[in-house]
């Protein structure tokens, strides 16, 4: 069956030919994402900032605990000196100096030097465990001597080990 003098379809409209909706809006978009960047970036220097301010307030802090209780330790170690309190002063040592030591040859050793009447510790070393001591001896003199420092292992704190020049 044929149809004579009826035309075939008209092709298919091709490329180049404009869409029956308009393109969408593109005014703003620029700023919109500018500006999700920017607080993007805000957001991230906020907490990267943070977090650093966070980490040198926790090492100031830790630094003065540290530098205080090694103060009362060594000023504790040295009161009992002062005061001729020989056993007292032996048993604030740490365990590697007492099982260096008994407490009769620690008695003749500082009971004969000569009487510190004041100090000064100075901050504590971490990499040596120690703190610098600035003494007055009764006579007037002074020395810098170097207190070094043990870990209790129960309790944490600090323990004199020596008092050294």
């Amino acid at each position: 069956m044929t149809l004579l003098g009826q035309q075939p379809p008209p092709p298919p409209q091709g490329p180049g030919v404009f869409p029956p909706f308009p393109a969408p809006p593109v005014e703003g978009r620029g700023r919109r994402v500018g500006l999700g960047l920017g607080l993007g970036a805000g957001v991230l220097v906020l907490v990267c900032g943070g977090g650093v301010a966070a980490a040198v307030g926790l090492t100031t802090v830790m630094t003065s605990a540290l530098n205080e209780q090694a103060e009362v330790v060594v000023g504790d170690y040295l009161d009992a000196l002062r005061d001729r309190e020989w056993s007292q002063a032996y048993d604030q040592l740490c365990d590697e100096a007492k099982g260096e030591e008994s407490e009769s040859q620690f008695i003749s050793r500082v009971s004969t030097g000569e009487p510190i009447t004041s100090w000064d510790v100075g901050e504590v070393e971490l990499v040596r465990l120690s703190a610098p001591v600035a003494v007055t001896y009764a006579d007037g003199d002074t020395a810098d001597l170097r207190a070094y420092l043990g870990q209790d292992r129960q309790t944490g704190g600090f323990e004199v080990c020596s008092v050294e020049e």
